[in-house]
């Protein structure tokens, strides 16, 4: 049976305790990774999402969230 995104990104989640849109992207290949919370969340998962704050490498302050399974 094929592994799904939401598969995927839910093994990450409890594996390595959270995920962001660069991570999914990255490592999972995943380009949507608020849509695949979402459906998570439709089948009951309680995924939080928490707002993080850095600055990339233009010197510019970013804003992102990264999802934990609560």
């Amino acid at each position: 049976m094929k592994q799904t995104q939401c598969d995927m990104i839910l093994a990450f989640i409890q594996k390595n305790g959270s995920i962001t849109d660069a991570q999914a992207r990255d490592d999972i290949g995943c380009h949507r990774l608020a849509a695949r919370i979402s459906d998570l969340k439709a089948r009951g998962y309680k995924i939080d999402s928490i707002p993080k704050t850095m600055v990339n490498r233009y010197g510019k302050r970013v804003t992102f969230s990264e999802y934990r399974l609560v």
